[in-house]
């Protein structure tokens, strides 16, 4: 657990450092960085889709996963709910930056390998990378939205802390193959969320999660029938 203890911190030094430097700057700034943070997470997305979807062998997967996951969120109302959660802190834009965050942190090849090679290997090289990535994203993100982007802290180490326990069982599911559908559709949502920041459409991007549950479920039931 030393590799996922060192990412969540990494979020917390973060998240602390970057909402020091949002309280030196003038208001009028802000906009600049929100304009910076959403090109960044669309062109983090845009990446993520086009280096995956080459290599996808299911074309019509990530099609489907986003209708019927919208759907399911949507019914759900997933966004709403956490928005509403969120706005208890007293910052009405904090839930998008907050979305952003946990995608940006937990739907990632590091963040999902990084605990299978640490629990079955002992070797965390990939969390003490993606905790170096988090730590400079988190900086990003709460220059723009304060130190309410630590609140992924707690939300990556449950994630993380579920797949190391989970390790042993986890690791023949997650074939290349699953983890470059998870990757394609991660880069959708991601991309939303920058489109969202940047204002050009807005995405309830959190009501997509359910997107990612998908393809779990198409691979789980390939395995049982293999």
């Amino acid at each position: 657990m030393l590799g996922t203890i060192f990412n969540t911190s990494t979020i917390l030094v973060g998240s602390l450092c970057g909402s020091l430097f949002k309280k030196c700057i003038n208001d009028k700034y802000q906009t600049v960085l929100f304009d910076a943070m959403g090109l960044a997470a669309a062109g983090i997305g845009i990446n993520s889709i086009t280096n995956s979807m080459p290599d996808s062998q299911y074309p019509v997967l990530f099609i489907a996963s986003l209708a019927i996951g919208s759907l399911i969120g949507h019914i759900l109302d997933i966004d709403s709910k956490f928005n509403r959660l969120v706005s208890k802190t007293g910052d009405n834009q904090l839930g998008q930056g907050l979305s952003t965050a946990i995608l940006l942190f937990c739907i990632g090849t590091l963040s999902i390998l990084g605990p299978i090679q640490s629990a079955i290997h002992h070797d965390n090289t990939y969390l003490f990378t993606n905790g170096t990535l988090d730590l400079i994203t988190s900086m990003v993100l709460a220059s723009s939205y304060g130190i309410g982007i630590a609140l992924a802290a707690p939300i990556l180490f449950l994630w993380q802390g579920s797949i190391y326990l989970l390790a042993g069982y986890l690791q023949s599911f997650l074939s290349a193959s699953f983890m470059t559908e998870l990757s394609l559709i991660g880069g959708f949502l991601i991309a939303a969320s920058g489109i969202s920041i940047l204002k050009i459409k807005e995405f309830k991007t959190l009501n997509m999660l359910p997107a990612l549950l998908v393809p779990a479920a198409f691979f789980a039931i390939k395995l049982l029938v293999m």
